[in-house]
């Protein structure tokens, strides 16, 4: 059990650090590299996507906080 919470954290840290260099900021960041901050490439809209993406990191980090409260109270 100990060991499938620790390979989900590492997931979860991964997933999260990715999700959040997708977000644009104000140079555009990484995001900008695929598309999704502005309205043109293959990820068009960008309104809606980095709504979704906003969605995907906020319900990632909360799995991510849960997972590490619950290692915790095992160790």
């Amino acid at each position: 059990m100990d060991f499938v919470l620790n390979m989900l954290q590492v997931l979860f840290s991964i997933i999260v650090v990715v999700l959040i260099l997708m977000h644009s900021g104000q140079d555009a960041g990484l995001s900008g590299a695929f598309g999704v901050g502005s309205g043109t490439g293959p990820l068009s809209g960008g309104s809606m996507i980095e709504r979704n993406l906003t969605r995907w990191t906020i319900v990632f980090s909360v799995l991510f906080v849960l997972n590490t409260i619950v290692l915790l109270d095992l160790g």
